[in-house]
């Protein structure tokens, strides 16, 4: 049985998001987790878990930090149109005014 999947409103801050980036971000820590899974083949558990630990507060950061830019240059692009259009876009149903 499949599963039936749901629409999802995706802000529009996340229009500015550097793609690239995420994809490199996320190429990195798939070679991290593939020396992880030799270490782990070579006996060297600890050092694996650590190095998976490590990449995935890495990630995680990094990530939170290309979703930051991407709002912070969605509202540098809504104040440079102006005070009509920027109040247009804060008005989205799919936004939450509280998080711009």
């Amino acid at each position: 049985m499949q599963k039936r999947v749901k629409s999802v409103r995706i802000p529009r801050e996340l229009e500015e998001l550097d793609l690239p980036g995420l994809i490199r971000e996320f190429e990195k820590y798939s070679r991290d987790l593939e020396s992880a899974s030799i270490l782990k083949s070579q006996g060297n558990t600890p050092a694996a878990e650590a190095l998976i630990k490590t990449r995935q507060a890495d990630l995680g950061r990094k990530i939170g930090h290309k979703i930051w830019e991407a709002r912070v240059r969605h509202s540098e692009k809504m104040r440079a149109q102006g005070p009509g259009k920027a109040k247009a876009a804060a008005v989205d149903p799919g936004l939450d005014p509280q998080a711009l």
